[in-house]
């Protein structure tokens, strides 16, 4: 081919200029936008992604395998992987393409806690009796949420029992720790050199896997703090709804005086849809507690998503105990450390900014009573080996005949398929099969709740309840809601859902700080502990979800303080 002279060159460029300039010449086709990716997408991206065709459920579902396949060894998240979850994905992807959505968790991969009553899955409690148990029906809590779309991939690490053993947080015969991936080391100190984890994935429900994106969002359960505190230590968003909202039918039990389910997730919005399609549109025949709360209209809580939300709230701050230390018999008792201080001081600043109204402080009577008899921390859950049956005056026996009551009844709803058939015979199994890891730190709680007679001990119980009541709503968070025309309360991190969980009252937690892990005793020199998520709590009167939804999402949006775990990209 001859050479091209440079005036042949100069007119060349010059006609191609032309051309493009005239727009004869095609553009440059845009950039290939990047492969959706499921780390740290939330519920919506994922709808938005599936509905514009950049990714299937199924592609979701394989990436989510892909991550447990990854580090699942780290984080002993999982108890068990649903072995059909690609055909279920790809069930929901053919009606999607014949226009059949479902909801916002249509396609969604979601854990549960390995309490909630799954039929393509065991449900262990955790418990090395159960394992590989298959119950002969689903909770109800399933059910709406695979009615929703929703695709149930794993069950998630629990607490044995969801912590009615004795031993650690999520520690369970049946796999053994979980760890947290925010420091998924195991601890060093002599004491506490068991294989548990440096950083405590705290409580029952597993949220390692929904932090280090091994699913979109997980449901927890909680009695006293099995849905708070794991959000809490995980950087996770959660609603612990009022007792009743969500049907406990199909759940292991603790007591139904105060269990409930919970949403579990990286933001108040995944946590707030996850929650409405976990409530029934109807109370629940086989849950009585069901009929205390109204839905909204189709249990459809997102309307409550305002970032205004903040802006005239009243919101009440429990100093004593909870923020400064008390001092009763002499003896100093609660209140935060340094860093913990300085971070609730500045998520109050953060409220007041978004036009909060903060009142300072709202001390609950039963925390500031002198008297030891009416002083709530004086007054905690029978739960240890001293406290049965001759040793218990001084602590509520709610839980512990609970437990008895409603873990029978819950065996008895098995039927014929039921591996025991009482916790006297779960008991005595545990005993005989210790050797085989079923009672590694013993089982004290179930001990001193067989050893109660229900109907001799019902006085005792009922006594009790109404004590507790007392403390927690008359001379607790009703009355300084009442006094004070309050929205809610702010607690740090997950302190307050002991008080709540008592009459059953909702709190919404968001993500928003780090602070040291510094246990007593101390970590051995050059360990270089990393730090511990820590967040805020909205608690309320039951049924004041929507008010409290809007209050955590106006703080999540005004600070988005959530980071995922280095360890786990």
């Amino acid at each position: 081919m001859a050479r091209m002279t440079p005036a042949a060159l100069r007119a060349a460029a010059a006609t191609l200029a032309a051309a493009l300039a005239v727009g004869q010449c095609a553009p440059a086709p845009p950039p290939t936008p990047p492969p959706f990716t499921v780390v740290e997408a939330t519920i919506p991206e994922m709808q938005a992604a599936m509905a514009e065709g950049r990714v299937t459920s199924r592609q979701l579902v394989e990436q989510y395998l892909v991550r447990i396949g990854l580090y699942e060894n780290d984080l002993n998240a999982a108890i068990a992987i649903n072995a059909n979850a690609l055909a279920e994905a790809d069930a929901r992807d053919r009606e999607r393409a014949a226009g059949q959505v479902r909801g916002p968790l249509h396609g969604i991969p979601l854990a549960l806690k390995d309490n909630i009553h799954t039929t393509n899955m065991p449900t262990s409690g955790g418990t090395l009796r159960f394992k590989g148990y298959v119950p002969p029906y689903a909770a109800t809590l399933t059910v709406n949420l695979e009615a929703a779309g929703a695709i149930i991939i794993a069950k998630t690490t629990l607490s044995e029992l969801a912590g009615y053993m004795a031993g650690p947080g999520n520690y369970n015969g049946a796999v053994g720790h979980a760890f947290n991936p925010y420091d998924p080391r195991p601890d060093p100190r002599p004491d506490t050199f068991d294989g548990r984890g440096a950083l405590t994935p705290a409580g029952s429900s597993s949220g390692s896997g929904t932090a280090a994106n091994l699913w979109a969002a997980s449901v927890g359960t909680e009695t006293a703090g099995s849905i708070l505190g794991p959000s809490n230590i995980s950087m996770l968003a959660a609603v612990k709804p009022t007792v009743g909202r969500v049907s406990r039918w199909g759940v292991i039990p603790i007591t139904a005086d105060q269990d409930t389910a919970g949403p579990m997730a990286r933001t108040v919005t995944d946590a707030v849809i996850l929650f409405g399609a976990m409530e029934g549109a109807s109370p629940d025949p086989n849950d009585p507690a069901t009929t205390r709360c109204e839905p909204p209209p189709n249990r459809d809580y997102t309307p409550f998503l305002d970032a205004a939300a903040l802006k005239g709230a009243r919101i009440g701050i429990p100093r004593a105990f909870y923020y400064d230390p008390i001092t009763l018999g002499g003896e100093s008792r609660g209140g935060l450390n340094e860093a913990q201080r300085a971070a609730m001081a500045e998520a109050i600043e953060v409220l007041r900014a978004q036009g909060a109204e903060i009142v300072d402080p709202v001390d609950l009577p039963s925390v500031v009573d002198p008297n030891p008899d009416r002083h709530i921390t004086q007054w905690s859950f029978c739960g240890s080996a001293t406290e049965g049956r001759g040793g218990d005056a001084d602590c509520t026996a709610v839980v512990k005949y609970g437990m008895k009551r409603d873990f029978n009844l819950w065996l008895d709803s098995l039927g014929e398929t039921a591996p025991v058939k009482t916790l006297t015979e779960l008991r005595a199994w545990n005993r005989a099969n210790e050797k085989a890891g079923a009672m590694r730190y013993g089982q004290a709680r179930l001990d001193i709740s067989d050893e109660v007679d229900l109907e001799r001990d019902r006085p005792r119980y009922e006594a009790d309840r109404a004590r507790d009541l007392e403390l927690t709503t008359t001379r607790g968070i009703d009355a300084v809601m009442a006094e004070h025309n309050l929205d809610a309360l702010l607690f740090p991190a997950s302190s307050g859902a002991g008080f709540a969980a008592r009459p059953g009252y909702p709190t919404v937690m968001s993500p928003f700080a780090t602070v040291p892990n510094a246990p007593t005793p101390a970590f051995p020199d050059g360990f270089d502990a990393k730090p511990a998520p820590y967040g805020v709590s909205f608690t309320g009167l039951a049924c004041s979800e929507p008010r409290l939804i809007g209050l955590a999402y106006a703080f999540e949006q005004a600070t988005r303080r959530r980071v995922p775990p280095p360890a786990f990209p």
